[in-house]
């Protein structure tokens, strides 16, 4: 978020004023301290004058904090016979 800021040659402050919403917030996103929601996101691109969706483009899984670990489908079934044991499939 801060170098999409940088790029666009806009202070924090403005880019909160554009966006509507409070500098405290978007420095908290920009420090990785706050979690924004897809609003959030999508009031920020505007102000950016970008697509939302510049700023999830290429994420994984693997992005996520440690101790966020979704399970895909096939994570979940593998995950559900291991835990079945061999003789438990019926």
């Amino acid at each position: 978020m801060r170098d999409l800021r940088h790029q666009a040659t806009m202070s924090r402050k403005l880019l909160a004023e554009r966006a509507d919403m409070d500098v405290s917030h978007l420095a908290r996103i920009e420090s990785g301290q706050g979690n924004p929601t897809l609003y959030v996101m999508i009031q920020l691109a505007t102000a950016l004058d970008i697509e939302p969706e510049r700023f999830v483009r290429g994420l994984t899984a693997n992005d996520l904090p440690d101790d966020i670990k979704p399970y895909s489908e096939a994570d979940f079934r593998r995950e559900l016979r291991r835990r079945q044991g061999p003789g438990d499939r019926g």
